[in-house]
């Protein structure tokens, strides 16, 4: 890849993908702080500051294996009424929200495509190539979210449903989440569990 061909990537990709890190990590804060948490706001964690959620290694991962994430919105279970129901809707906030915006930017992208006649061809191919980029990134952050292994919110939502004796044995693989993540990207399993199914749902969406 050339310098110019980064560069425009750089260019097309950060916005829309900042933007949906910023509005995946402020779902988990802001339906944690509607079931009594104050975790997120406490840390200032509850805002749409981009700057507030990245993670560097995150957005590098990105922009080299396609697949990208952002520092986790501290959340304490301790605050809710019912622990396991409710750390399920505050993890499936994140994936959710990025959902919505999926759809929100193809609906974007259709409107854009109808009336890009009338804006000038310089201007209108960089937006369009973001907003369908848009879509994209939102579908694989929702999808890879939801892989259940830790800290993934998948691996979240997982926990909620176990009793607490498996919850606890579950636990324990926090250490080596990450680990695990990384081997199962470099030997292909994870992309090859993903991609059909982030393929299906961006066909779904875009209708």
């Amino acid at each position: 890849m050339n310098i110019n061909t980064l560069v425009q990537e750089i260019v097309i990709y950060a916005p829309p993908f900042l933007f949906a890190l910023t509005i995946h990590e402020f779902s988990h804060g802001w339906v944690a702080t509607k079931f009594g948490d104050p975790t997120a706001s406490r840390l200032g964690r509850l805002t749409l500051n981009p700057l507030k959620h990245l993670d560097p290694i995150g957005v590098l991962a990105f922009f080299i294996m396609k697949i990208g994430w952002a520092k986790p919105v501290p959340v304490d279970p301790r605050y809710f009424k019912d622990p396991h129901r409710d750390l399920i809707w505050v993890s499936l906030a994140g994936p959710g929200s990025n959902l919505l915006l999926a759809v929100a930017s193809s609906i974007v992208a259709k409107i854009l495509v109808l009336f890009g006649g009338f804006v000038p061809h310089f201007i209108f191919m960089p937006i369009l190539q973001m907003v369908v980029a848009s879509i994209w990134i939102n579908i694989m952050l929702a999808v890879f979210n939801l892989v259940p292994i830790p800290p993934l919110d998948g691996s979240r939502v997982l926990k909620g449903l176990l009793s607490p004796k498996f919850a606890a044995s579950f636990n324990r693989l926090e250490p080596f989440g990450f680990l695990i993540l990384l081997a199962l990207f470099y030997t292909g399993i994870l992309p090859r569990l993903i991609m059909p199914i982030i393929k299906f749902a961006q066909g779904v969406i875009i209708g």
